[in-house]
């Protein structure tokens, strides 16, 4: 059995791990706001277990039973959320610190039945997709509104930054999972976009346009 820490630290290598093949101890230290002593003690007891590759000055990856945690964490999380803001009316802003604390239930059937409950839905209310009991998902293809160009449109499908100032704000704007959007016009000067919306035109700047996700 894995502590939360442990649990806490293999969900954060497989993250920083989809941005760079070798994630490095600052990184880690960073994503969990902690010192980078304290990462090398637990890298050390995680690489004890074989649930990682570990090599002073060299980087850590998941071994393939670090990752299966790592994953089964991620699906626990984001069903957790999906099913607070599906079935109990929470706002997408509102799951993550919750949801933080559901992931770490041990039973896989109660996860499991919670899936099926849900009707095995494939993202969670950020857009991110839901691994599968298998630790299988399916991707699909994002897009930032900062590399569109004029009259490139799609729909809203997912987010980078998962903060609740972020969400609130994208609640306010309408900028919603599901919308469609097309790109009015880009302003050269500070790189922020015009998108219509509907009916309406809506300013973003170039930080929002970066992490806000489209589907073409």
């Amino acid at each position: 059995m894995n502590t939360f820490t442990e649990e806490n630290y293999l969900k954060a290598i497989y993250h920083l791990s989809l941005q760079s093949e070798s994630v490095s101890t600052n990184q880690i230290a960073a994503s969990l706001n902690t010192k980078a002593a304290s990462v090398t003690d637990m890298l050390k007891k995680l690489a004890d277990k074989e649930l990682i590759n570990y090599a002073k000055y060299q980087g850590v990856t998941l071994t393939a039973e670090g990752e299966k945690i790592a994953l089964s964490i991620v699906r626990k999380h984001r069903l957790w959320e999906y099913f607070l803001v599906e079935k109990l009316n929470f706002k997408w802003d509102e799951v993550h610190d919750v949801a933080e604390e559901l992931e770490h239930i041990s039973s896989k059937e109660l996860i499991d039945r919670l899936d099926d409950f849900m009707g095995n839905p494939k993202y969670d209310p950020h857009g991110d997709p839901i691994p599968d009991c298998n630790g299988l998902f399916k991707v699909h293809e994002l897009k930032p509104i900062s590399s569109l160009i004029l009259n490139d449109s799609g729909i809203i499908s997912g987010v980078r930054d998962h903060s609740s100032s972020f969400l609130q704000y994208l609640e306010k704007m309408q900028l919603t999972i599901g919308r469609k959007v097309k790109v009015a016009e880009i302003n050269d000067y500070d790189h922020s976009v015009i998108l219509n919306l509907e009916d309406k035109k809506i300013h973003i700047s170039r930080d929002v346009a970066n992490n806000l996700l489209i589907s073409l």
